[in-house]
């Protein structure tokens, strides 16, 4: 036969094959296979995702990928979720998001079912959570329709344990949380062929840590240069966020937080009541130009200036000019939560200060709990363990570790200082110039205020040419600001045009 029937007879089967599989029905999701590259651990499903620029497939893989020396001994097994979208010609030039929660303690839940996957916890749309039993919706604002997703649970937290005969504690530290998270990218990458991707991280609060630690160890171990790096929630510097005697720069950073949440509840007065950016600008610049100073001054501070700085916390707290003095002018974040609504016998939330709570009594000087956190918690924990039995058809009896305290005590490697990834993410931003960094927070948030990390990133000490290359957002809820549905939108449109930014060739 000749070369030409033959090329003919080949194109046409192939077009007709093409099209018996187009027109083929699918199911959502198919029964559970395993996947040849993997353990007998890791499921794979099919799915179909509609959005509102059409629909496409997609395949989830979820399960525990057995991570070894490189002698083969087995040290842990980190239980992932990773979706990809079907079809694509050119794996190179489609992104993958590599995604991980805080704590530390904390399993990849919160980002996963919250804002980046193709489902979500279904709240109320301010984010306040729905009566039981709950239930998980289509996510129109999912990342994937920009970006591959892989959720990352580290060791204990998940599914993710160590490996027989392993001490978990090993693992329970900031050096070692970032290598092995670091291990578990590099063979993820491997193994899928996506090394010519460009690749993101984004973690959210301790993942902000962990992911600017990460993005130093991937260039320096692996040279695997990350395109971006998104931060929700961060936390690199933990001198902002410590409230320990003689370090008052959180005092400072908490204000405009304390402000924003006496506004919220109508604390303030009248004059203060209108717009919340306005209110917010004004109480910035009070505490870096008065507040700061004053604190340094210490006992030396003039009682007139004493008198004014009282007057002047007091009118942007809510709270009364007596509380401020005998808090001898540094109100911490637990003593405000209680103070603030006391007389109506509610606390307000720490994730979340939009969030009220009741406690046995309205005497003690902290809450007995987080109303923001008890919100959130019964829903993506329910939901969560439903999802990977019954769509993602993963099984395992283990239980799911949300957020958990086993892996304290949390090994933070530092001796006489606090704990700052911020100039590892310099050093990683200067040797990678093309390296873009998108900083989200709310303006309700107690945990990681918004003011102590727009403080952090103007301490980074970043040449001029780079500093462009850093987005700050803020958003009027919490922690988890993606809660509230309207910001959710927003922060998805944001970080679309900030992933086809980064990863512009």
């Amino acid at each position: 036969m000749q070369l030409r029937p033959m090329l003919a007879l080949f194109l046409t089967l192939t077009l007709t094959a093409s099209a018996l599989a187009q027109e083929a029905p699918k199911s959502e999701p198919t029964a559970p296979k395993k996947d040849v590259k993997w353990d007998d651990d890791v499921v794979v499903t099919k799915h179909k995702i509609r959005l509102a620029d059409g629909e496409f497939d997609f395949t989830a893989r979820a399960g525990r990928m057995k991570l070894t020396t490189e002698d083969g001994k087995g040290k842990a097994e980190l239980f992932f979720v990773a979706y990809t979208k079907d079809g694509v010609e050119d794996p190179s030039r489609r992104p993958v998001t590599f995604s991980f929660n805080g704590g530390p303690g904390s399993s990849s839940v919160w980002l996963h079912l919250g804002a980046l996957g193709p489902k979500r916890v279904k709240m109320q749309p301010e984010g306040w959570a729905p009566p039981p039993p709950y239930e998980l919706v289509d996510n129109p604002h999912t990342w994937l329709d920009a970006t591959d997703l892989v959720f990352i649970d580290p060791v204990t937290t998940g599914y993710s344990r160590a490996a027989d005969g392993e001490d978990a504690a090993q693992f329970h530290g900031v050096t070692p949380d970032v290598e092995w998270t670091g291990e578990f990218i590099r063979l993820w990458t491997t193994r899928f062929e996506r090394w010519s991707s460009p690749k993101f991280l984004a973690g959210e609060s301790y993942g902000t840590t962990r992911a600017a630690g990460l993005v130093g160890h991937l260039q320096e171990r692996h040279g695997m240069y990350m395109n971006g790096i998104v931060l929700v929630s961060a936390i690199l510097n933990f001198q902002t966020a410590r409230f320990d005697v003689g370090n008052d720069l959180p005092y400072v950073l908490f204000l405009p937080t304390c402000a924003a949440t006496a506004w919220y509840h109508k604390k303030l007065a009248p004059e203060l009541s209108g717009d919340l950016g306005k209110l917010l600008a004004e109480v910035e610049r009070f505490a870096i130009d008065e507040y700061l100073p004053a604190l340094a001054k210490g006992d030396a501070l003039p009682v007139s200036d004493r008198e004014v700085l009282v007057a002047k916390l007091a009118r942007y707290t809510g709270l009364s000019q007596d509380y401020v003095e005998r808090c001898n002018l540094r109100v911490e974040q637990g003593r405000f939560c209680k103070e603030l609504l006391r007389d109506e016998r509610r606390t307000v939330g720490r994730l979340d200060s939009r969030f009220q709570g009741i406690d046995r009594d309205a005497a003690g000087e902290r809450s007995e709990f987080d109303p923001s956190m008890s919100a959130i918690l019964g829903p993506y924990t329910a939901t969560l363990n439903d999802y990977v039995r019954r769509t993602l058809r993963y099984e395992n009896d283990l239980p799911y570790e949300i957020l958990t305290g086993r892996v304290q005590p949390w090994k933070y490697d530092q001796q006489n200082r606090y704990l700052n990834v911020a100039e590892t993410l310099r050093q990683a931003m200067t040797r990678n110039p093309d390296l873009k960094v998108y900083v989200a927070a709310g303006v309700y948030d107690f945990a990681t205020p918004h003011f102590a990390a727009e403080y952090t990133v103007r301490q980074l000490g970043l040449d001029a040419s780079l500093r462009k290359n850093i987005v700050t957002s803020r958003f009027a809820a919490g922690h988890m600001m993606y809660i509230h549905e309207g910001e959710l939108v927003r922060f998805h449109d944001e970080i679309a045009a900030f992933l086809t930014d980064a990863a512009r060739r």
